[in-house]
Parts: structure tokens; C-alpha cells; sequence
């Protein structure tokens, strides 16, 4: 008889897949209670790593242009639509009826295939001309934050992850993402589409395990510059918006049901934009051609 060989799942850090530098995991187990994976289980050390490589791709993804950006969204949902067999099965073998699992699969793709064509919009949608008393230009404009940390939804395993993940590089942002402890197979297979989608290492990071362990890490983490809650826990939400208000971290709590497309738009974008003022001089020339 022929042992089955479960999958290690590893996390996604920086571009790269690395196991957990703690060597621990945890058995991943169906509605039957049979065994279906073996999940790393994230250390502290593995966020901190996650982070450094985070804030090392800020400079890059928030540079490029709006356009490539969303080429490269669009690019993930193509590469996400080569793979949907396997998100399939994987939300199957999580107890996902096949029905149930087509039809997450399919509005994870077009989730995808939204926020890409928000990338050289929002800017112009958000952004204004302000009226001044003063021979100045006056524009706003939004900018990414930063490094956003994320603690994905604990009930979806595809749908969840991408309806969050999405709007926050959409902006030009990076981020560092637990996905659900109790769904995590789509989470790391998602990864794999997204170091086959041209997006530059570091911009998306995805770890697997405990959100008791890890959550208060998520918030209090000086790099970091906005939190994302999409977990039902209260005690956590009170927890993360206690410690991110001590170090002035933006926190937001999006517990969504993300079957329903009110919940695609770009407010979610705006939520990790700051608003940036710039003042620029007139030079006013007269009919000679002479500066005054």
C-alpha cells in the first residue's frame, strides 16, 4: 500500500516561498476530520521578515505607472483563470460544495479583472483642482500609504483573500496578509499565481497560522502604516484598534460578505490612500514675454 504524500504548504515572503522559521506546522483537517495538508504555522519572525520585504517593494510598485499596474492585475486574473480547476478542488476539499466552489472561483477571477481597471482611474476620480486666492496651482492628489497588514477573513478561503488584497495594491500599497487559519489551501496556490503574474516580489506577502499568536503583531509593528481587520473576533478588533492608536496606525475593520458586489469599489482603495496637497507657483508673462 502506497502512503499518501500530503502537500506542505510554505509561506509566500518577498517572492520566494520559504518555510516557517520556527519549523513549525500544523495538519490541516477536513469536515471528516481527515487530514489534507500540513500548514506552516507563521512565528512572529516570520511577520517581522515579511514586513522588511514589504517596505522594500513600497518604493517600486507605488512608482510604476497606473497603467502597468493594471496590466499586471489583469495578468493575475488571466493567470488566475488558467488555474481554476485546482481553486476547485482546493475549496472542495476545504467542504465547499462544487456549485458553491465555481461560483467563488469565478467571482474571484472578475474581482480581479474590477480593481485592474481602477488603477489609472481613481486618481483622477479622487484628485482635484482646489480654487485658492493666490496665483498657485493647487492639486490633491491621493498617494499609497505604505505597508498595510492584513488579517484576511477566516470564513472564505479565495473570495476573501482577493477582495482585500486587491484594492490595496490597486493604490500603489504593499502588504503583509494572514490568511484564514481554518481555509488556508487557496491562500498559498494564489501565491504561486502571483509570482507567475509579472507582480514584483515583496508586494503581496501571505502567511499561514494562528491569529490569537500573531494579531497583536499586525498592529503594533512600527513599520507598518495601516491594519486591515476582516475577522468577526472581538476581542482581537478591540485589541488591534487599541494598539494601532498608539503608534497613529490607520486601522480598519471590513467584515464583508464579499459574495456580493456592493463590495467591490473604490472607496475601499481610497481607505489606504493619504490625500496629498501641492501648491505650484504661476509665473505670469506679459506681452513683451518678460516674467513678472
Amino acid at each position: 500500500m502506497q502512503l499518501e504524500i500530503l502537500k506542505t504548504y510554505k509561506l509566500y515572503i518577498g517572492g520566494a516561498f520559504p518555510r516557517t522559521e520556527s519549523g513549525r506546522f500544523y495538519k490541516l483537517e477536513n469536515n471528516k476530520k481527515e487530514v489534507i495538508a500540513n500548514m506552516c504555522l507563521s512565528s512572529r519572525k516570520d511577520f517581522r521578515n515579511a514586513v522588511v520585504a514589504a517596505r522594500k517593494a513600497v518604493e517600486g510598485w507605488s512608482g510604476r505607472a497606473a497603467f502597468n499596474r493594471g496590466q499586471i492585475l489583469y495578468r493575475i486574473a488571466e493567470m488566475l483563470e488558467g488555474r481554476k480547476m485546482q481553486f476547485i478542488e482546493e475549496l472542495i476539499l476545504q467542504g465547499a460544495t462544487k456549485a458553491n466552489a465555481e461560483k467563488e472561483v469565478r467571482q474571484a477571477i472578475d474581482r480581479c479583472v474590477y480593481y485592474s481597471g481602477w488603477c489609472d482611474k481613481y486618481q483622477p476620480l479622487f484628485g482635484s483642482i482646489n480654487p485658492v486666492a493666490t496665483s498657485h496651482f493647487n492639486f490633491s492628489v491621493p498617494e499609497p500609504t505604505g505597508v498595510v497588514s492584513v488579517l484576511a477573513d477566516e470564513n472564505s478561503s479565495l473570495l476573501g483573500l482577493v477582495s482585500v488584497i486587491m484594492p490595496i495594491i490597486v493604490g500603489g500599497n504593499t502588504c503583509v496578509v494572514l490568511a484564514s487559519e481554518t481555509k488556508p489551501l487557496c491562500s498559498i496556490t494564489f501565491a504561486e499565481v502571483l509570482a507567475t503574474s509579472d507582480l514584483p516580489g515583496g508586494v503581496v506577502n501571505i502567511l499561514t497560522g494562528n491569529s490569537k499568536e500573531l494579531h497583536t503583531h499586525f498592529a503594533s509593528h512600527m513599520d507598518v502604516n495601516a491594519v486591515v481587520y476582516c475577522r468577526e473576533n472581538v476581542e482581537e478588533a478591540k485589541a488591534i484598534a487599541e494598539l494601532s492608536s498608539l503608534n497613529v496606525k490607520r486601522s480598519f475593520f471590513w467584515q464583508k460578505d464579499w459574495t456580493k458586489t456592493e463590495h467591490e469599489n473604490p472607496y475601499l482603495i481610497m481607505d489606504l490612500q493619504e490625500i496629498k496637497t501641492t501648491w505650484h507657483p504661476i509665473e505670469n508673462i506679459g506681452v513683451s514675454g518678460a516674467k513678472y
